[in-house]
């Protein structure tokens, strides 16, 4: 009865989704995705029922905060703290770029880079005032090189910054995150700045099913921009180091900041499964933590046998 008991409960507090992944190829030419509309945003409810039935795993982990998905059957996996909104570095830029993209409405739209975008340290694309480039190369900038000067050249260069930042705001709520809240477009420590574990996956997930464009340009390694007559020359490398050393490692963004330490979202593919592991605040194990969490996720076989109930032919 207990058993039963913890399985009716997690599909109660979780709302099970067994929903197949879309795959979409990725198209260079194509406009920037279009974002559903309001009433069909899809809030990638995650259900606890694996956890409910299975003992989670004493791994190793550093993070004050982890979670990790399996996106196919959106049954997590193992979580320690995922509700609690943290500062998540360079992880905002998850969702800086898909408002950039729903702005811009085109990839291939020239953007004037601003004095003010060139002027936020540490991490930067190399970008000088008054160069005109294309959103897809500031995307370029912004996962591989984690920009902050693209960042902000984004934030600046479509529409007002402050119109920008309410409007990561607004995508925030109406996809369904519930611990976010942002300050700036690059994900420096600001009072009031942060987002969940859980809703980092949320956000991973989103992005991988409406967003294939910016999945694809997380995923890369590195890109060459030659040189025009508006901007000189850019080489963004990707710091997630995972793409070169772990097996089917697609994406996605990698941060550190004093106040984050060091934060890892790592997506991962293998035998047509999917997982994305979320670690925050782990400075010098971060990577190490999502390779404990990816491993362990390729090791079980979740399925869902409860949801969805086959409805008998009439």
């Amino acid at each position: 009865m207990l058993a039963i008991a913890l399985v009716v409960a997690g599909v109660v507090t979780s709302g099970v989704m067994a929903a197949k992944r879309q795959v979409v190829a990725f198209d260079p030419k194509r406009p920037a995705a279009a974002a559903p509309a309001p009433a069909d945003f899809d809030h990638f409810d995650f259900s606890n029922l694996w956890l409910a039935t299975h003992p989670q795993p004493r791994l190793p982990i550093h993070g004050q905060a982890a979670y990790l998905v399996d996106l196919d059957t959106r049954l997590v996996l193992w979580e320690r703290d995922p509700q609690t909104s943290r500062a998540p570095a360079s992880l905002t830029k998850l969702v800086t770029a898909m408002v950039a993209v729903d702005d811009a409405g085109s990839l291939n739209r020239v953007v004037g880079v601003a004095t003010a975008a060139t002027q936020v340290p540490p991490s930067v694309m190399g970008l000088s005032p008054g160069e005109r480039v294309t959103v897809r190369q500031l995307l370029d900038g912004l996962f591989l090189d984690s920009g902050n000067d693209a960042a902000e050249a984004l934030s600046r260069g479509i529409v007002p910054r402050e119109r920008f930042i309410r409007q990561m705001n607004q995508k925030a709520i109406s996809i369904g995150l519930t611990a976010s809240h942002f300050v700036n477009p690059s994900g420096l420590d600001a009072s009031g700045h942060g987002m969940s574990a859980h809703d980092l996956a949320h956000v991973a997930a989103y992005l991988d099913k409406y967003y294939p464009q910016l999945a694809a340009i997380a995923g890369t390694k590195d890109v060459s921009i030659p040189a025009t007559t508006t901007h000189k020359a850019f080489y963004p490398a990707n710091l997630n180091r995972l793409l070169w050393t772990y097996p089917g490692a697609t994406g996605l963004k990698t941060g550190l900041t004093d106040n984050a330490g060091g934060c890892m979202l790592a997506t991962a593919t293998r035998n047509g499964r999917h997982l994305v592991a979320v670690v925050l605040n782990a400075t010098g194990y971060s990577v190490n933590d999502a390779i404990l969490l990816l491993n362990y996720g390729f090791s079980v076989r979740p399925r869902v046998t409860l949801w969805p109930v086959p409805i008998p032919a009439s």
